[in-house]
């Protein structure tokens, strides 16, 4: 497998993150938005004056050490958190203010979700668990939730539990769950954390087929080889967000 270095995070002055961009044409924006929570010991700010803008059909890896705000960041992104303070619009809607129940909505529309841990109910199929995603977006059709599992190779696994598929295949089922709504956005956090390198191979083609079709991919990734798929990285440190410029290398893992 080739090796990618991870790029040198920015100490010098930073562009303004939104000159090149319209407010309209970002599918993720956030301006001046800060997280802060109750600690122990005083406030622990998580998130510092975050602005940045992500445009549709980009693909961006978020970066960086444990404790450096990633986290907190992909909950806001998510529309699984509201930020203390500041804008946050996903799709040109500002969700900061939204109610719990608002936000519950939004995200089913708008986000699917590939988790590092794949999250799949033990006693459903692969199929069913697929359609889960469609029984909370109130409607559902095994046609499409069969569509979305052929589509990642899986077409011949539907009737299978999670114990009886590998840990690829059950990446792949998350990734077929996260598309069956069709949602603007995919938010992959840690998607190849725990593979081995010929299904992080086969995960890694997946996401380059799904950005070449027009999704927009926002990866949470310590793997350097996975960041450096990305158009552009964004890496955080002690809660500071550092926007790398669009134009880096793409690489191609290989098994």
């Amino acid at each position: 497998m080739e090796s990618v270095s991870e790029a040198k995070v920015q100490t010098g002055p930073l562009p303004d993150p939104f000159g090149d961009t319209r407010d309209d044409c970002a599918v993720i924006a956030l301006k001046h938005v800060t997280r802060e929570y109750a600690g122990r010991t005083g406030v622990v700010r998580a998130l510092a004056d975050a602005s940045f803008s992500i445009v549709a059909g980009e693909w961006v890896a978020i970066t960086g050490p444990s404790g450096s705000g990633k986290s907190t960041l992909v909950n806001l992104i998510g529309c699984l958190d509201r930020p203390t303070s500041g804008e946050l619009k996903i799709d040109n809607v500002d969700v900061a203010s939204m109610s719990a129940t608002e936000l519950d909505r939004f995200r089913a529309d708008k986000i699917g979700f590939i988790f590092q841990q794949f999250h799949l109910i033990p006693y459903l199929s692969a199929i069913e668990n697929v359609m889960l995603a469609q029984y909370f977006h109130s409607m559902t059709d095994e046609a499409e939730a069969r569509a979305a599992l052929e589509r990642v190779g899986l077409g011949s696994r539907i009737s299978h539990l999670p114990s009886e598929l590998s840990g690829g295949e059950q990446q792949r089922v998350c990734i077929a769950r996260a598309l069956i709504n069709n949602p603007p956005i995919l938010l992959a956090d840690e998607p190849t954390g725990n593979l081995d390198a010929a299904n992080q191979a086969i995960v890694a083609e997946l996401l380059q087929d799904l950005h070449g079709n027009g999704h927009t991919i926002v990866i949470v990734t310590h793997d350097p080889e996975m960041a450096g798929l990305a158009q552009r990285k964004i890496a955080l440190s002690h809660g500071k967000v550092f926007c790398h410029p669009v134009g880096g290398p793409i690489v191609t893992l290989r098994r």
